[in-house]
């Protein structure tokens, strides 16, 4: 066979592995809601998970890097109670309080997929259901008289699954560490005048959410020639 044909159909390969990339991942972007509920944990609740739980709403953009990785964004607002009736433990002075507030969060977090997610490409080994896990930075603010702002680093896990072309159900539970002792009130701020650092006498409030996104934003575009490829 003379080199003009394996030239051939060596182009016509390597042209089939460009188009596969092109089109592996259809869009770059989800856009949507979410809403669950939203606790606390601090000095009134120290391990009960979902102990006071109160609702939770919020906005959510994602970016789809790959099958694998993503982007994401989030403005969540949350209700978040705690009070020291009922608690085994006894505070100096025999503190008897409770607090009732509203925060808002804005903030960026990074996705890893444990399977490659898309409901499409079945050759590439490809799941319309995934679970991963996220770690990100965010801020948080709560408004009132004693009003309260903090930097929060969220950690979390949750599974995403394709309903159908462009629309995804999910779930999420996620952590928020932040880097101040106020979110709760001002009684139960330093309780016992201990101090503080980053890991020590720290407020915590968890999301447990539902989203329903929907793609857009096509990564490639129809084209007649290699100019117009996008990668």
């Amino acid at each position: 066979m003379s080199s003009t044909f394996f030239q051939r159909w060596f182009t016509i390969l390597l042209l089939s592995v460009i188009f596969t990339c092109v089109h592996a991942q259809e869009y770059k972007y989800e856009i949507g809601g979410m809403a669950g509920g939203a606790f606390y944990m601090g000095d009134v609740n120290k391990t009960a998970l979902f102990k006071g739980l109160n609702p939770g709403l919020g906005a959510v953009f994602r970016y789809n890097a790959n099958f694998r990785i993503a982007f994401k964004g989030d403005f969540a607002w949350a209700k978040v109670t705690g009070t020291t009736d009922g608690l085994d433990n006894v505070f100096p002075n025999n503190l008897q309080t409770s607090f009732d507030r509203s925060l808002f969060e804005l903030g960026g977090q990074f996705e890893f997929n444990f399977f490659p997610y898309s409901d499409k490409f079945a050759y590439l080994n490809t799941k319309r259901f995934s679970p991963y896990v996220l770690v990100g930075l965010g801020t948080t603010f709560s408004p009132g008289d004693d009003a309260f702002f903090s930097l929060n680093v969220p950690m979390g896990v949750g599974v995403k699954y394709k309903l159908k072309n462009r629309l995804n159900l999910g779930c999420e539970f996620s952590f928020r560490k932040l880097f101040g002792d106020g979110l709760d009130n001002k009684e139960l701020d330093d309780p016992y005048e201990i101090g503080g650092s980053m890991f020590k006498n720290k407020d915590w409030y968890s999301f447990l959410m539902l989203s329903l996104t929907w793609d857009f934003g096509p990564r490639n575009r129809e084209c007649n020639n290699a100019n117009s490829i996008v990668f």
